[in-house]
């Protein structure tokens, strides 16, 4: 139960961090939004820390973990925020849905899991067209909608990466330590980057955008990162990274009645098939129960050869 509402959580509130994201950046701009929700994040993951008496660990495991999610929080991140200037944020979470190819392919090469058979691949495939059928306009975008399209797509290989390379470590760390820990070695690299190519405190801030920014600071950072890595070491990386097929979905949805983001035929045909990936996936080549495997548990043999009936236990055990 509480990995499914883990789960849950993680898709809500994915759904919810594009348009945030993008309302972060409206005044300030992007590179202030997302080191602000940065320094936001780590002092809250410092205060739970505190709260519950956990302590950093600093082995070699556990440092190379720390640097894995760094390139999420950092990598993955800063080319989102720049990427949520040109173009919608529901686009961001439908982009996003192609970590799951994207993850399922590295696992194969990467960590040797042999989950990708054919059913799989297929319902892999059929989600990416339900990307290609939200978004068969792109092509007639800008050029700087077409780089926040590539942009958004690099960070979805950036989280796979390190949602693979986090399975590869398998330090055992707790959820709360991976992302305080990643927070440490990625706000360097975020105060770094707004020093040189900002530098300068914002002259203008709306209560959208702070709203924004502390939503995802305490919230989003705190909560959702918590809960992404927790998951990630209950549940096989494929199956976290489904995430991103139904989360889609949601923030489309929301981006439309709040920020009145369109949404077209192609986007409600690519949703179907979506959702169609998603039962595809979770119900394709899945073994059955019943037949064989019962009647071999029904009975056993006996010494003349024959079938007798498999002893039963005793009541207590029933």
């Amino acid at each position: 139960m509480r990995i499914a509402i883990a789960y849950l959580s993680v898709v809500l509130l994915w759904a919810t961090t594009p348009l945030a994201i993008k309302w972060s950046g409206e005044g300030p701009g992007f590179l202030f939004g997302v080191t602000g929700r940065m320094v936001i994040g780590i002092v809250c993951i410092g205060m739970v820390l505190l709260l519950t008496k956990q302590r950093l660990i600093w082995q070699r495991k556990a440092r190379q973990t720390y640097l894995a999610v760094a390139v999420q929080i950092y990598g993955a991140m800063i080319v989102v925020y720049w990427a949520a200037q040109f173009i919608p944020s529901g686009w961001i979470s439908v982009l996003f849905g192609l970590t799951p190819l994207l993850t399922a392919l590295l696992a194969r090469l990467w960590l040797g899991q042999r989950e990708l058979n054919f059913s799989k691949l297929l319902s892999y495939l059929l989600g990416v067209g339900g990307l290609a059928l939200m978004f068969g306009s792109a092509l007639t975008l800008g050029r700087d909608a077409v780089l926040g399209i590539g942009a958004v797509i690099l960070g979805a290989c950036l989280q796979s990466f390190s949602a693979l390379w986090i399975k590869r470590i398998d330090a055992g760390l707790p959820a709360l330590t991976q992302v305080a820990g990643g927070l440490l070695f990625a706000l360097p690299a975020y105060l770094l980057t707004w020093g040189i190519f900002d530098g300068e405190w914002p002259r203008h801030f709306t209560a959208t955008s702070v709203a924004s920014i502390v939503y995802l600071g305490v919230i989003a950072t705190t909560a959702g990162f918590v809960l992404y890595y927790y998951l990630l070491t209950q549940l096989a990386a494929t199956r976290v990274a489904l995430i991103t097929l139904i989360s889609p979905v949601l923030a489309l949805l929301l981006g439309h009645a709040v920020n009145d983001e369109p949404i077209t035929p192609n986007v409600l045909a690519g949703a179907l098939s979506i959702f169609s990936a998603l039962l595809l996936h979770e119900y394709a080549g899945k073994r059955p129960s019943g037949g064989r495997r019962k009647a071999r548990a029904a009975t056993s043999a006996s010494p003349n050869g024959r079938s007798r009936p498999a002893l039963k236990r005793p009541s207590r055990y029933r």
